[in-house]
C-alpha cells in the first residue's frame, strides 16, 4: 500500500491534507534502504501528551535560562518568548542549587543552558563556568547541552573545558534574515566562523536551521545547509518559524509541503548524520502533516510529536522509541553510565 494511502487511513490524519507527489517523491527516495528508527523526544521542559505517547512528570532534562526572560536582540520571529518556559538561574549559585535540587528530587538527568543574547548574539556565560564543571565532576553521567549563540574560538574552547557535551546554535543562511528579523549587524559569515570554533572541539555540535525565518518565507535555507554539510556536525536540528510570538501580521506560516521539500533535501545531503525536527513549530494540522513530512524524510528525531505522528511511523515501518530528553541529546549517552530511571518511555 502507499505512503498516502496508509496514512490517509490514521484517524488522526482523517482532516490533514498533504501534498501528494512531495509523498510519492519521499517514498521513492526511501525504497531501496532500511527504514531508519525514529526516536521521538518529550523533554520535561513543558508538559506533554498526544493520543499516543505521555510526557514524564520528573523533570529530568529541564532548560536554564541564565538571563530568566530578558534578550537583547529581542527578534521578530520570537521576541524573547522562548525563554519564558526556562527556569530562571541568573546567577552560579542559582543555577548550582536548582540543579543539585532537582538532581535530588526529580532524577535529573542533564540540562539545557541558555538565555537572552546581548546586541551582538553573544550569551555571556564565561561565570557558570565553574559550576557547570563542578557539576560535571560531581556527576559524571549528566549531559549537559548549551545554546551558544555567536561565539569565537577562545569561546568554544571554554566551553569544551567546562564539560558542555553539545552545543546548538543557528545557523542563518541570508544577511537580510540576520539584518531585518535578528536585528544584528552580523554577516553569514560570522554564523558560519561560529560553527566551524565549535566543530574543532571534542563536542557534539548541533546547529539548528529555522525554516521561514525570514517572516515565514524561505529565503537563506538552502545557504544555510550548504554551511551545515561541510562541518563534521553530529547532528542538524531542523524547527518551523511560529509566527504566534510575532506581532500579527508579521509573519506568514510556512507552507507546510515546502517545508517538506527542505526535510527532504536535507536528508539528502545529510544522509550520514542526524537530522532532527526540533520542538518548535506551528500547531495544530500544521503540525500534523510537517510531522508526517518529517517521518516520511527520514529524519531520525522528533520532539513533542503532534498526535498520529507514531501511527505514521508504524504505517510506513520505521521503528521508534520516546526519549524525555532534549532532541539534540540521548540520555545516557556519556561516557559514565546515568543511576536508573523511573520514568521509562
Amino acid at each position: 500500500m502507499a505512503w498516502l494511502e496508509s496514512v490517509g487511513g490514521i484517524e488522526e490524519y482523517e482532516d490533514v491534507t498533504l501534498d501528494a507527489a512531495l509523498v510519492a517523491d519521499l517514498e521513492r527516495a526511501a525504497s531501496g534502504h532500511a527504514p531508519r528508527p525514529i526516536r521521538f523526544s518529550t523533554p520535561t521542559f513543558k508538559d506533554y501528551a498526544s493520543t499516543e505517547l505521555k510526557g514524564c512528570a520528573k523533570n529530568s532534562f529541564p532548560s536554564f535560562s541564565i538571563t530568566a526572560g530578558a534578550c537583547g536582540l529581542n527578534c521578530d520571529h520570537c521576541r524573547a518568548e522562548i525563554l519564558k518556559p526556562m527556569l530562571a538561574a541568573t546567577s552560579p549559585a542559582m543555577l548550582d542549587q536548582k540543579v543539585r535540587h532537582l538532581i535530588a528530587t526529580q532524577d535529573l538527568q542533564g540540562f539545557l543552558l541558555s538565555g537572552g543574547s546581548n546586541k551582538r548574539n553573544e550569551i555571556p556565560y564565561e561565570r557558570f563556568y565553574p559550576v557547570v564543571e563542578k557539576l560535571k565532576r560531581d556527576f559524571p553521567y549528566l549531559s549537559i547541552a548549551i545554546h551558544t549563540a555567536l561565539t569565537d574560538e577562545a569561546g568554544a574552547r571554554a566551553m569544551e573545558a567546562a564539560g558542555v557535551d553539545t552545543a546548538m546554535m543557528d545557523v542563518i543562511g541570508a544577511d537580510a534574515t540576520i539584518r531585518e528579523v535578528y536585528h544584528l549587524d552580523r554577516p553569514v559569515a560570522d554564523f558560519e566562523a561560529t560553527l566551524a570554533a565549535l566543530t574543532a572541539t571534542t563536542m557534539k555540535v548541533s546547529p539548528h536551521i529555522v525554516v521561514g525565518l525570514h517572516y515565514g518565507r524561505v529565503l537563506g535555507e538552502a545557504n544555510a545547509l550548504d554551511i551545515v554539510s561541510r562541518y563534521p556536525v553530529e547532528a542538524l536540528v531542523l524547527v518551523v518559524v511560529m509566527p504566534f510570538y510575532a506581532a500579527p501580521g508579521l509573519f506568514q506560516v510556512p507552507d507546510a509541503a515546502e517545508v517538506g521539500r527542505i526535510f527532504g533535501e536535507a536528508r539528502r545531503r545529510l544522509h550520514d548524520r542526524q537530522v532532527l525536527l526540533g520542538c518548535a513549530r506551528p500547531p495544530g494540522l500544521h503540525k500534523r502533516a510537517v510531522d508526517a513530512y518529517a517521518v516520511m524524510a527520514g529524519l531520525d528525531g522528533i520532539a513533542f510529536p503532534a498526535d498520529g505522528v507514531v501511527g505514521v511511523a508504524r504505517a510506513i515501518g520505521r521503528p521508534f522509541h520516546q526519549e524525555h530528553a532534549c532532541c539534540s541529546i540521548k540520555i545516557g549517552a556519556a561516557p559514565v553510565a546515568a543511576p536508573s530511571r523511573t520514568c521509562a518511555a
